[in-house]
């Protein structure tokens, strides 16, 4: 069994500017891969829209998840769909459309190259509270390994696996959990505060 966790605050991310605005780089596989040069097998982001309007970057043969963590946006997918997105609602769609983005928002983004497989969710804890979360390789497609994230939204959030590792997050960390086992995995996030907390989850299944 092969379990392995990286922890990334926030200050340790880089942030660029984008055509609408300003782009951060939460995690990237593999480590050594260069966004601008495509070389990614998976990558996740957040993203802040500060254009009332404004056209996503063109990436052809990239998969891609997006979720609002701050205000709405209406996005229209030519010759696809389009949709309405209220905080943490999200919508998946093909690098290789061409996608227009209507009002100011702050974003999560997972984008997928080849046969990878991946999935977003976002978690609330209420004040106080603790959520159990399972971690398993599906083994849908023969992946070798899963990576989960944990990314916190909120002011504070634990993230525990027992006899393992415990991270204490604050806005803008993640941690990631990577395993290429087939049995799953158990975890505890906490939210210690007095306010409501989400964390976005996001599993990643690939070779």
């Amino acid at each position: 069994m092969t379990l392995s966790f990286e922890l990334i605050r926030k200050n340790e991310q880089t942030t660029s500017n984008w055509s609408g605005g300003t782009t951060t780089q939460i995690a990237i596989y593999p480590n050594q891969a260069v966004y601008a040069e495509r070389n990614f097998i998976w990558r996740i982001s957040s993203a802040r829209v500060d254009l009332s309007e404004s056209t996503f970057t063109s990436l052809p043969g990239v998969a891609r998840l997006i979720m609002v963590l701050e205000g709405e946006m209406r996005l229209e997918h030519a010759g696809h769909h389009s949709c309405y997105l209220k905080p943490f609602a999200q919508d998946s769609f093909s690098g290789d459309w061409t996608t227009k983005s209507y009002g100011k928002v702050r974003d999560f983004n997972l984008m997928l190259k080849g046969s990878t497989g991946g999935k977003l969710t976002a978690l609330t804890l209420p004040v106080q509270t603790d959520q159990q979360v399972d971690i398993h390789n599906p083994q849908t497609k023969n992946f070798r390994y899963m990576t989960s994230a944990f990314y916190c939204v909120g002011e504070a959030a634990t993230v525990m696996v027992p006899h393992r590792e415990t991270y204490t997050l604050t806005a803008g960390d993640v941690v990631l959990i990577t395993t290429d086992q087939t049995e799953s995995v158990s975890a505890c996030l906490t939210n210690p505060t007095n306010e409501q907390v989400h964390i976005i989850r996001t599993d990643i299944w690939y070779q």
